[in-house]
């Protein structure tokens, strides 16, 4: 997971910098879906439930990045943590409730929304 400021400025090294190939500019801080969850519903003092659903066949069971290259050819390293990006993602969609009201629904194609039967809680 990786706030889109650290992604950004990674951009920026990258195009000011001299090095052309391939550098990934990830977060190498691993977290599962679940451990993401539980930090949201603390972070927000939610009284819902996780519910797991099933993953996708081609979903990555890793998701850490070897940043080597891009620490190294564009001195570049992420600098916001996991839990600063979910304190200001969360202090953001809190205003905009706040000045716009309502009900922010899930978005996408095909959202995935718990099934009975199919899921279990944590």
């Amino acid at each position: 997971f990786q706030f889109v400021d650290d992604l950004v400025n990674g951009l920026i090294h990258l195009m000011n910098g001299n090095y052309s190939l391939p550098v990934n500019l990830g977060n190498p801080d691993e977290y599962t879906i679940a451990d993401f969850a539980r930090k949201i519903k603390s972070l927000t003092n939610s009284q819902s439930n996780i519910v797991s659903l099933p993953a996708t066949t081609d979903d990555p069971h890793k998701r850490k990045p070897d940043i080597t290259v891009a620490q190294t050819h564009i001195g570049w390293s992420p600098m916001v943590t996991v839990d600063e990006g979910l304190e200001r993602t969360i202090d953001y969609f809190r205003r905009e409730i706040d000045e716009y009201g309502g009900y922010i629904g899930t978005v996408g194609p095909q959202p995935s929304k718990p099934r009975a039967g199919s899921t279990s809680s944590f």
